[in-house]
């Protein structure tokens, strides 16, 4: 989440650290900062914090407490009042278990324009687009409490003595034109806000309002949205239309239901300050208020699941600056969270809140106990590993393909792309491609043969197995793939059959039945597999040059001063040829030329290839 320094000074009358300092506690403290760039810090806000720290006040929360800054008025520490309540607006909440809150607000007389210029430039700061002075308002409060709001023309919204607004599933098939101008199709399992009068869709609940009741130039009156949606059900709609906002992106982490109520006030507050206009009165559906909680922790609890030594004070300073209301008794705390902090409910929760802001550097670093006796082997991949490190040692490469499919016996419910709707029967597929690719790329590789095995999971006759796969390119007079597999069966005490072509599979645990099992992971040979290095993305350029040299001119020799003078565009030298004759020696070498990060052209190639040569005639060699 983009959070902008000068809009987090808001919330102190002390000057703030430079960014680079704020990004430093933060990551620390807190959360990681994915960037920082003109004063704006891209904040990496963990999934369990996203109840209340997804806005610039709570972001604001976590500096005042880490720096042990002093917070000014706190917008969610203060009073608030939905009145006067008015039998203009009703709300009818058909499924209270989706909809937990639903408060809307009339205002007539309202003047919809441009937004001033401290607005326009707070919301461009982290990326927004400025849309109007009352949009804008409710972006404002939805980036600076963290409460998803939207509003409506009123003049859109039947009126007979008063507005109603019902919140309800979609019916199949019933569809609505949302302000991207893009028209969806519910299911109806979808929760949608709606005119009750006439029972049309005005609003995707929890994800973007509907074109019909949208705010334009001409709209004089108005109804604010401030509710509260259950979070599986808002992501899940947001999943199906593909369509995440940020509205959507709050309310599935799930946010409390008392914070709809400090949205719609700071709301309306922004929208008469900017639009003018008239408070004519406010409606609040509530069905079940949460109950508020209490929870508990002592300091030698604390401190065991810390590994620390924490004092009383340690802890209680901690609470104190997280605002977390606590009583104490001797060592034992009595906490009772602020609505908007979701995340603590156990005493592991209040030890994590004590030890990040006491500082992780407190936790003493200490070795794990010895387990008491060695674990015992897993025999499947024991006998995988016997696979893997035998292949290892013949030259092969191990390689990972997709476990999706063109085709196949068992499809995929939640398909990862339209194009491979299936669960994969056989290794084939995969090692073939990976196998045509490789060897597109052999002189790159500095390879004679490509020699690739993958171990994998296939599903075919019903069942689910583990196979082995061997992809090996023909090279005459080179191992086939099958009698790779044939050695490789008989070092395991068993048997393969033949089996023609360059892609061939076996069972692992039909190829590994007679292999006795290690007792303990010790017995495992050390791996002899090299590093995976990616190569550039570019196409490469191959020379060759032959020589003749003098018979005492060593082969290392040659090579260095053609490394020298290739450039840095050399990747790869490999001598192919060497023969005597008449008291001379003839070195033939391949030279690889690869770029990084562009195409390479001939002429590239072609002007280092002539530097090396004349750096080798030079020292009176004869190029061939």
């Amino acid at each position: 989440m983009k959070i902008s320094r000068e809009w987090l000074q808001r919330f102190f009358n002390d000057p703030l650290p430079e960014s680079a300092a704020l990004a430093e506690a933060l990551t620390f403290h807190a959360f990681e900062i994915e960037s920082i760039e003109n004063d704006i810090l891209d904040v990496k806000v963990t999934p369990n914090r996203g109840h209340d720290a997804l806005s610039h006040r709570g972001i604001a929360k976590e500096i005042a407490a880490i720096l042990n800054l002093p917070i000014k008025a706190d917008p969610l520490r203060q009073p608030v009042s939905l009145e006067p309540k008015t039998d203009a607006l009703k709300i009818e909440i058909v499924e209270p278990a989706l909809c937990r809150r639903y408060t809307a607000c009339l205002i007539r007389n309202v003047n919809v324009g441009p937004s001033p210029d401290w607005l326009r430039v707070a919301l461009e700061s982290i990326g927004q687009r400025s849309i109007n002075n009352v949009v804008d308002a409710t972006n404002f409060v939805l980036f600076d409490l963290g409460q998803p709001l939207h509003a409506f023309d009123a003049g859109q919204i039947t009126f007979s003595e008063q507005h109603r607004i019902r919140v309800r599933k979609a019916k199949g098939g019933e569809t609505m034109l949302a302000l991207d101008d893009k028209e969806y199709a519910f299911a109806d399992s979808m929760l949608l806000i709606t005119d009750a009068a006439n029972d049309s869709a005005i609003g995707i609940a929890g994800v973007k309002g509907g074109k019909p009741a949208g705010i334009t130039e001409s709209t004089k009156d108005i109804i604010i949205e401030s509710a509260n949606f259950d979070p599986i059900s808002v992501r899940k709609t947001a999943a199906a239309l593909k369509l995440r906002t940020d509205a959507s992106a709050r309310f599935e982490q799930g946010i409390s239901q008392e914070l709809a109520a400090y949205g719609m006030h700071a709301a309306a507050g922004v929208i008469l300050q900017l639009a003018g206009g008239e408070v004519i009165g406010y409606a609040d559906e509530y069905p079940v208020a949460p109950e508020k909680k209490t929870v508990a922790a002592t300091v030698p609890k604390i401190n065991q699941i810390l590994g620390t030594t924490l004092t009383s004070n340690d802890i209680a300073d901690a609470f104190t600056r997280l605002d977390l209301a606590h009583s104490q008794t001797g060592e034992s705390y009595e906490v009772h969270p602020p609505f908007e902090r979701l995340d603590i409910t156990i005493a592991e929760d209040l030890a994590e809140e004590a030890g990040r802001i006491a500082g992780y550097d407190k936790v003493p670093a200490v070795e794990l106990a010895p387990l008491p006796q060695p674990p015992a082997m897993n025999p499947s991949f024991y006998r995988t590993e016997r696979v893997r490190e035998w292949l290892l040692n013949e030259g092969f490469s191990e390689i990972f393909t997709s476990v999706f499919s063109d085709e196949g016996e068992r499809a995929v419910l939640n398909k990862v792309d339209s194009v491979k709707p299936y669960l994969r029967p056989t290794l084939f597929a995969g090692l073939r491609e990976a196998l045509d690719k490789n060897v597109r790329n052999k002189e790159l590789l500095g390879l004679s043969q490509v020699r690739l095995f993958e171990i994998g999971t296939v599903w075919r006759a019903g069942e689910e197995k583990i196979m082995l796969g061997l992809a090996v390119e023909s090279v005459k007079k080179a191992k086939s793939a099958s009698e790779y597999l044939q050695a490789l069966a008989e070092s395991l005490g068993e048997s393969a059959a033949s089996a023609p072509g360059e892609v061939i599979e076996i069972g692992i645990d039909e190829l590994t039945a007679k292999i006795a099992v290690s007792e303990t992971y010790d017995a495992l040979p050390a791996s002899t597999a090299e590093r995976y290095k990616p190569f550039s993305r570019y196409p490469f350029i191959v020379r060759d040059i032959a020589l003749w040299v003098p018979a005492s001119t060593a082969e290392d020799d040659v090579r260095g001063i053609i490394v020298s003078h290739a450039g840095e565009l050399l990747v790869r030298i490999d001598l192919f040829d060497r023969f005597e004759k008449e008291g001379r020696i003839s070195y033939a070498f391949r030279l690889v030329f690869q770029s990084p990060d562009r195409t390479l052209f001939d002429g590239d190639a072609n002007e280092r290839m002539e530097s090396v040569a004349n750096a080798l005639k030079e020292k009176g060699f004869e190029i061939r």
